[in-house]
């Protein structure tokens, strides 16, 4: 790695790695607090998650851009190359192995702040076609969401707008949006109100990809110029950490 590169990596990892300990320590938190009411423990769960990552996005995004999500990355690559711009190959290298340890350090976190063993494999099976369906859906539209900002040119928005989905699609979708690969591998690292069993993880990624796809072709056709603006995913980023 270039130094410029191993610190938007550590920017990818630090962030998604605070992301998950939102997800997992709201969810113990909200277990806690309502026991016996699983509607409020998920409405206290989503509420700190769009918080935290809207202020993660914040952050971190003049950093790395704050993907915090491989498959978000991995889209941007892909436009990217289509365009002259985004992510290099050699970025989303970095990037995807950076996410998911940061993913698997912040179930940790959460686990241990908390007073639960450091790791807890989770036993929530999550194997349904049906939350199969919601992943595919949170997915798409996360993927369609942060593009169609960027091409529009209101990236500055990301951070409201992203966390503002993801909070809604807690509720709308089957499957409570993971919507991301290493935020799923993480979660399976935590026997909580948040975690997924390790043998539902596999399903969860398949169709979080196919999500992706699926959202990148909608994208496409909406934006057929979307690639020009794949530097601004999710937010504005340079290589110092500063924008211009």
């Amino acid at each position: 790695m270039t130094g410029s590169l191993w610190r938007r990596a550590l920017a990818e990892a630090l962030g998604t790695g605070l992301l998950v300990t939102v997800v997992v320590g709201s969810g113990i938190a909200a277990a806690e607090l309502s026991p016996g009411d699983t509607g409020l423990q998920l409405l206290e769960n989503a509420f700190a998650t769009a918080l935290g990552l809207a202020v993660l996005i914040l952050m971190l995004g003049p950093v790395s851009g704050a993907h915090f999500n491989p498959v978000v990355s991995a889209v941007d690559c892909w436009f990217g190359q289509r365009h002259g711009g985004g992510l290099a190959v050699r970025d989303l290298a970095a990037y995807v192995p950076a996410q998911v340890l940061g993913a698997i350090a912040g179930a940790v976190l959460a686990n241990l702040m908390f007073g639960e063993q450091a790791v807890s494999w989770s036993t929530s099976d999550r194997s349904a076609g049906h939350l199969w369906i919601g992943e595919t859906v949170a997915t798409a539209g996360l993927i369609l969401l942060i593009f169609s900002l960027a091409r529009s040119g209101r990236s500055a928005a990301a951070p409201a707008a992203v966390g503002a989905y993801i909070g809604a699609a807690y509720w709308f979708t089957s499957s409570t949006s993971f919507a991301n690969p290493a935020v799923t591998i993480g979660r399976a690292f935590s026997d909580t109100f948040a975690g997924i069993a390790p043998g539902s993880v596999p399903g969860f990624v398949v169709f979080q990809v196919i999500g992706a796809v699926v959202g990148a072709v909608l994208v496409l056709v909406l934006y057929p110029t979307a690639g020009d603006a794949a530097d601004e995913v999710v937010v504005p980023h340079t290589e110092s950490g500063v924008t211009s």
